[in-house]
C-alpha cells in the first residue's frame, strides 16, 4: 500500500520554528509580530500564504510578501530543526509501516528544499518519495502532487505498474494522511481515502466537517485503518 503523509502538523510539529522565522521577517521589515500560539491558524498553504496572513491587512500584496520571504527563507533554512519535533508515536508508526513493506511518501506545501532537509533529518531513509512546494507546480489542494508522487514511483521501477500506488483518478491501494482541511481537499481531489489526524493544526470539529474516511487521535491508530482496508 502507498501511504501519503502531509508533513507539518501530521508527521512533525513545526509551528515554533515557522513562527520564529515569520516573526523574524516581520520584525526586520518593520511589521508587528504574532504570538507563536497564533500561528496554527496562519499555516497550511505554503510560505507565501503564511506571510500574507501574518501581514496587516493593508500590506497584503505580492511585493511585500516577496520582500518578507527574502528574510524568512534564509532564517528558516538555518533554524528549521531547532524546535521542530516529530509527534509522539510517529517514528514508531513509520518503522512499523516500513517493516511491513508499505510504500511511504510525503506531500507538503512547504518549499522543496526545507521539506527534503527536515524529512532527511528526522526520518532518514524512511520515505520513497518526498515532494514539497515547487516552482510552477500548483500547491495542495490541487492533486498534482499526488500525480507527481505516482510518476516518481513509476520511474523508480523503470515504468512498471505498481499495484500499490495511485493512478490518475482512482485509488488502487492508497491512503492520504493529513491534519488539515487543505489535506482533506487534496485527498478528495485525488479520489483517495483521507485519514484525519487530530493532533495537528486543525481542531477535531474542523476536521469532522470534511467527513474523513477515518479520524485518528494517535499515530498508532493508523495501523488500524490499514487493517480495516485489508492491508497489514
Amino acid at each position: 500500500m502507498l501511504i501519503i503523509f502531509d508533513l507539518d502538523g501530521t508527521l512533525i510539529n513545526t509551528i515554533d520554528d515557522l513562527g520564529q522565522a515569520c516573526n523574524h521577517a516581520l520584525s526586520v521589515c518593520g511589521f508587528p509580530t504574532h504570538r507563536i500560539e497564533d500561528y496554527p491558524r496562519l499555516v497550511g498553504n505554503g510560505i507565501n500564504r503564511l506571510i500574507e496572513r501574518a501581514l496587516p491587512q493593508e500590506h497584503r500584496n505580492e511585493a511585500t510578501v516577496l520582500r518578507l520571504r527574502e528574510h524568512f527563507v534564509p532564517y528558516y533554512d538555518a533554524h528549521n530543526c531547532d524546535l521542530t519535533r516529530p509527534y509522539d508515536g510517529i517514528p514508531e508508526l513509520l518503522k512499523a509501516l516500513k517493516a511491513a513493506g508499505h510504500t511511504l511518501a510525503v506531500a507538503s506545501n512547504k518549499y522543496q528544499a526545507a521539506t527534503e532537509k527536515i524529512v532527511a533529518h528526522f526520518f532518514p531513509n524512511m520515505f520513497d518519495v518526498v515532494l514539497g512546494e515547487r516552482e510552477g507546480v500548483a500547491r495542495k489542494p490541487d492533486p498534482q502532487i499526488v500525480w507527481d508522487i505516482w510518476s516518481a514511483l513509476s520511474n523508480k521501477t523503470d515504468g512498471l505498474e505498481l499495484c500499490s500506488v495511485v493512478q490518475h483518478g482512482s485509488a488502487l491501494s492508497c491512503l492520504y494522511v493529513g491534519d488539515s482541511l487543505v489535506d482533506a481537499e487534496t485527498a478528495k481531489a485525488a479520489k483517495l481515502p483521507f485519514v484525519a489526524c487530530t493532533w495537528g493544526f486543525c481542531t477535531r470539529e474542523q476536521l469532522q466537517t470534511a467527513q474523513p474516511h477515518y479520524m485518528v487521535s494517535h499515530p498508532s491508530e493508523i495501523l488500524g485503518c490499514l487493517e480495516v482496508r485489508g492491508e497489514k
